[in-house]
């Protein structure tokens, strides 16, 4: 008999950056009465047979964290360090597993456990990285795994029927409202959005479970029906917004978490201040001009005082509440200058980078081909009429740069930004409420220099008579002065209302939040954490279902800032639920994407297999570099561990997460034909580098460029609130007196434009504690040599596209990747830097 020392590495419970004193205390305290931390060694020596489960490897002796109450964890620092002696005989094996258990009054964040000079073996270390809570808490005993990847076939005896158990314990048994300790993950509709005990105006539909409003599935908490609405899910109030349930180890870590309070309490004081504001000041403040918006970020604004203040602070998170007593008011009421008027006050204005900015701004996902002229739509001319475009040739023929339209149409050089279709269904009723839109069909022409030149702008209302009558339309053509050139205006910045919500909407949270959570949920119930699928994906699950969680509480909430800053305000989820109904998997895909919408065409001689048909797209330029090199990355990694097809086939926990994700996470398109069969090793590496696309960069194109585009609201707003001047009318006078009132007194209005503002910021930051594509949390993650040095590889290859991409930058030749504004392209640009600076691409979709 002899003894081995362990070291073990955690994170006292705490809150902030300040540790909390009276559960280290509490804990100390169950240390004196012989309520200790314990470990155990799972071994595979010593087998014996269970009579319920397969063999299962000898459990060691229990052995305490020594010193306890003698190690002070130091304010500046989370990490703790305690030492563990084990007994150990002779003839014992490498520990493969090992058991923990809490006995103290506190969870703790353990983060690592090695033993030193294990006989016959050396260093053995675990990689935790979870949240332990007291031991009360759980059914069954904390088990950490190897850092050794096993395929379920491969895993040795004597850990099988333990990793079996540790999913069981993932998945739940489906019942009752989940706790924070709980570490179950498991489905639930979106049904958690209104709230009909509120107010019936509160209600809204249920997303998912019905073919009239399908959805992707969030994660279960369990909390009671509604009383009004069985069918509605109880919401938690805005003070316990925070505390809303995830699995513990889905939270956002501390420095994450405060990252996160500091911004988010400008958004929130904005949300109650718009919410408040109608209870003490019936006034209701207005921008008239340009210069009136510059001064907020110039000078800033007053937040209130008195009653106001107070009704605020008693309605924010109690985590805020800490926060705002610490700063100054006015550090709460400033906004950086976007990147979008820092360098040129106008420059937004400019026809040029009003299609630049469909090349390489916050929405860069959406322009298409145009591939017939007039264009046609694809609604049912049965219930919409017809909703075919009225632009005429006399509108566009005079600025074709001295094309006929046939050969520009010929030549591939007509484009079109279209929210027609998309819209035109949902136009009346948004139309009903204070907020006015229009569908609109923008075309543009590709022009020598690689530059987009607007033709025309199509507006378009539903007939007065009825949908089946068609659409009532009007074109718009490009002017600089006088009443022409403010109407074109007046058109530009409706269709970046429109572009604006299809954004935030669609291609941000629907396309790239909503649609992963069902992954992360699926792989956690389903691969273990052994799994050589789970570790390549795991990076990239990081902090999605809390996120979510939180956009549920205040952000696509009924009532939430989303409705009150986007022009489908009530209806906003349900329209995003129509969308998702065209939602294909296989598309998301960045060639496919580019193909479908015509941008590319397939060119075996060309880098990547595609030709893209406007050279100077920054967005698809950058984009198939990093769809490349990841493809690439899984491409090795995947073929290390499945050398032929069958092992696909035969793998029972890859083909049950895929068939969970199907049926359950996505179980409202689990007939789709266009589902991958998941029986080659292609399948494999084709799911995983989509998957991986849309977690890290796609989301990281949609979102971090917000702020320096949409910071400087008059650039893309939000909602509007007038229709277009009329000729003889006194809007239209009062256009032609004064176009940049009537502007702000069409788009979005004060109070709206400092909550979207303060939002953006929000959403747009990177946090101190970001993690980029190419990187990972912990280079010890398996003790396989051949994906380790794949991932370095990868990790090489993020560098050499930074050094392509700054080197385009500085190209003059490429117009488009800097525009009037002088705003580099650096959206997929792979590694960040904290704070607003328009860059990186983290491994997951964690804002």
């Amino acid at each position: 008999m002899k003894m081995i020392i362990g070291k073990v590495v955690l994170v006292k419970k705490n809150k902030l950056d300040i540790n909390d004193l009276s559960s280290s205390a509490l804990d100390r305290l169950h240390e004196l009465v012989g309520k200790n931390v314990t470990l155990q060694l799972i071994s595979s020596s010593h087998k014996h047979q269970s009579t319920e489960r397969n063999l299962r490897g000898k459990v060691g002796k229990q052995a305490m964290l020594e010193d306890w109450i003698t190690t002070v964890t130091p304010l500046t620092n989370d990490e703790s360090s305690y030492k563990v002696s084990f007994e150990w005989e002779e003839d014992t094996e490498v520990p493969q597993a090992f058991v923990i258990q809490n006995h103290h009054h506190s969870e703790f964040y353990l983060k690592t456990f090695t033993l030193e000079d294990v006989p016959r073996h050396g260093h053995v270390h675990f990689v935790c990285n979870s949240w332990v809570y007291p031991t009360k808490r759980y059914k069954k005993d904390r088990i950490f795994f190897p850092l050794q990847a096993y395929l379920p076939f491969e895993t040795p005896e004597f850990l099988r029927s333990y990793r079996d158990e540790e999913l069981e314990i993932l998945r739940g048994d489906g019942s009752g409202m989940l706790q924070e300790w709980d570490r179950v993950y498991d489905y639930a509709l979106y049904n958690d959005l209104g709230n009909p005990d509120k107010d019936l105006d509160d209600a809204r539909p249920v997303l998912g479970g019905s073919s009239e409003y399908p959805y992707p599935r969030r994660g279960r908490t369990g909390r009671p029906p509604t009383k009004s609405d069985p069918r509605t899910e109880s919401r938690l109030p805005l003070v316990m917004g925070l505390n809303t349930y995830v699995p513990r180890d889905e939270r956002f870590g501390r420095i994450k978490f405060s990252d996160f309070l500091a911004y988010a309490l400008k958004v929130i004081i904005h949300f109650l201040f718009t919410e408040f504001q109608a209870l003490f000041d019936n006034t209701h403040a207005e921008f008239d001009t340009f210069e009136d918006f510059f001064k907020l970020y110039e000078g800033g604004f007053k937040l209130p005082d008195g009653p106001l203040l107070e009704q605020i602070q008693n309605n924010i998170p109690l985590e805020m509440q800490k926060i705002l007593l610490e700063r100054d008011s006015d550090e709460l009421a400033k906004f950086p200058t976007p990147q979008v008027i820092k360098e040129d006050k106008s420059a937004w204005t400019t026809d040029e980078e009003f299609g630049r900015e469909m090349l390489a701004g916050v929405n860069p996902i959406k322009i298409c081909l145009l591939k017939e002229f007039p264009p046609k739509s694809k609604l049912d001319i049965n219930v919409y009429g017809n909703q075919d475009s009225s632009i005429k040739p006399h509108h566009i023929e005079k600025n074709l740069n001295g094309l006929q339209i046939n050969e520009a149409l010929k030549a591939n050089r007509m484009f079109i930004l279209d929210h027609h279709d998309s819209l035109m269904p949902h136009v009346r009723r948004i139309n009903t409420t204070t907020n006015k839109i229009y569908a609109s069909r923008t075309l543009l022409l590709l022009q020598n220099d690689g530059t987009l030149k607007p033709l025309a702008i199509e507006l378009s209302l539903p007939h007065p008579d009825g949908d089946k009558h068609g659409a009532i339309s009007n074109v718009y053509t490009p002017a600089e002065n006088g009443i022409e050139g403010s109407v074109w205006q007046l058109a530009k910045a409706y269709v970046a209302i429109n572009d604006s919500g299809i954004h935030q909407l669609i291609s941000h949270w629907l396309n790239t939040h909503a649609v992963i959570e069902p992954f992360v949920i699926a792989a956690n119930r389903q691969l273990s954490v052994m799994h050589p699928v789970y570790k390549l994906l795991y990076p990239h699950f990081r902090y999605t279902m809390y996120i979510n969680a939180i956009a549920r509480q205040i952000l696509i909430n009924g009532g939430g800032i989303l409705e009150a800053t986007a022009f489908p305000g009530k209806y906003s989820m349900e329209m995003s639920s129509m969308f998702y109904k065209d939602w294909v998997f296989p598309e998301q895909a960045l060639p496919v994407d580019l193909l479908n919408r015509g941008i590319a065409v397939v060119d075996t001689g060309c880098r990547h297999g595609l030709r893209l048909l406007i050279d100077d797209y920054p967005y698809a330029v950058d984009g198939l570099e990093i769809w490349s090199a990841i493809k690439s990355w899984v491409e090795d990694y995947c073929k290390f561990y499945y050398k032929n097809d069958d092992i696909i086939q035969n793998d029972t926990e890859l083909q049950s997460w895929w068939k969970e994700l199907r049926e359950e996470g996505h179980g409202d398109k689990k007939h789709e034909p266009w589902w991958p069969k998941m029986d080659s090793c292609q399948e494999l590496i084709n799911i995983c580098t989509t998957f991986i696309w849309v977690a890290s960069a796609l989301h990281a194109s949609v979102n971090f460029g917000q702020y320096p585009y949409t910071g400087y609201l008059p650039n893309r707003p939000s909602l509007s609130r007038r229709f277009m001047p009329k000729p003889n009318t006194l809007e239209y006078e009062e256009l032609k007196e004064n176009r940049e009132k009537v502007f702000f007194k069409t788009i979005t209005p004060h109070l709206q434009s400092l909550l979207g503002i303060a939002l953006v910021e929000l959403l747009s930051t990177h946090s101190s504690d970001e993690i980029y594509l190419g990187q990972r949390e912990c280079s010890e993650w398996t003790l396989d040599e051949e994906p380790l040095k794949a991932f370095e590889k990868f990790g090489k290859k993020m560098k050499e596209i930074e050094d392509k991409i700054e080197k385009m930058n500085k190209d003059k030749r490429l117009k488009n990747r800097v525009g009037p504004v002088n705003v580099p392209f650096t959206l997929l640009y792979p590694t960040g830097e904290e704070g607003l600076k328009g860059k990186g691409i983290p491994n997951s979709t964690s804002i």
